[in-house]
């Protein structure tokens, strides 16, 4: 145990950036802390972290042993926790990144209610667009948007990603409405880009299967939310999820464009490393949004 016990205070370092604030969370002494650190590098035979006056900065032998312990730490915590605590003792630290509109429109409004449910529990909630790498910043989960494409995870679909075209009244008046898929060459789309590239092959459904059509425009952000406000202003045909839009469907701000050629559903997933056992605190977190935005979402509702 005292391995572990080295290895989680190692970890708590890197998370808090210094032996000091380390050893405070801990309550322990910084010259304690100082020997544990020591002897665990001495036991491994490997320098985990480069001190300077100013910063520590975790060796390469120290970054794999965070990608690799942590998962090991968590877990022997969890079952600690559950061998402690009933099945609705839920604690400890959870850490969650989305995307930045998603976690504000729809995740921030819940998150009173969810700490009010666990008292014992805190949360830290990073929101960015960019996909982060679980493992290595620490995270116990993600909600991913979108069509899921790493196998090393573990996910558990929230709720159904309805996607859309859409363009505002002013757009369509001066420009024409689109019959058929084919016209949207000829229109001005904007273009979400993301990890992938620029997504400019959009794929619509017809009675008969797919019909993908490569469009343009010129205008292209990697953020949704630049490209929503862009559609309203008049600028161009975007694609786009119903959570995203339905405000502004719904007071005409934004018309449906090609509704007899739907774009095929995603998803809406929380997306965990993989592990022998699920801390409690991130198994209450899915089943509470599952519980809140799964079935018919509220954006589904209006």
């Amino acid at each position: 145990m005292d391995r572990i016990g080295d290895i989680a205070l190692f970890l708590r370092v890197l998370d808090l950036g210094s032996i000091s604030a380390a050893a405070r969370s801990l309550d322990l002494s910084v010259a304690v802390a100082s020997q544990r650190l020591k002897r665990l590098e001495r036991d491994l035979g490997v320098r985990l972290l480069h001190r300077t006056t100013r910063q520590l900065h975790p060796t390469p032998e120290g970054l794999l042993l965070a990608e690799q312990g942590r998962p090991l730490v968590e877990d022997l915590d969890a079952l600690a926790d559950g061998l402690r605590r009933t099945g609705s003792g839920v604690a400890g630290t959870l850490r969650v990144t989305m995307s930045s509109t998603f976690g504000r429109l729809y995740v921030s409004p819940l998150l009173p209610e969810f700490l009010a449910r666990h008292p014992a529990v805190r949360v830290s909630v990073d929101l960015n667009d960019l996909k982060v790498d679980l493992v290595s910043a620490g995270m116990d989960l993600a909600i991913r948007i979108g069509t899921l494409d790493d196998s090393s995870l573990v996910a558990r679909q929230i709720a159904t990603n309805r996607r859309l075209l859409c363009a505002s009244p002013a757009y369509l008046g001066a420009h024409g409405t689109p019959q058929t898929p084919a016209d949207l060459a000829a229109h001005q789309c904007l273009l979400l880009v993301g990890s992938q590239g620029r997504q400019d092959v959009w794929r619509l459904q017809d009675g008969h299967g797919e019909v993908a059509v490569r469009v343009s425009g010129r205008l292209e952000s990697n953020q949704g939310e630049l490209l929503r406000d862009a559609a309203v202003a008049g600028l161009g045909i975007a694609l786009h999820s119903t959570w995203h839009v339905h405000d502004d469907l719904r007071v005409g701000r934004l018309l449906r464009v090609l509704p007899d050629y739907p774009l095929a559903d995603t998803g809406i997933h929380a997306v965990m490393p993989q592990r022998r056992l699920v801390p409690p605190r991130v198994r209450a977190f899915v089943d509470f949004l599952a519980e809140r935005l799964g079935g018919v979402p509220p954006w589904e509702q209006e």
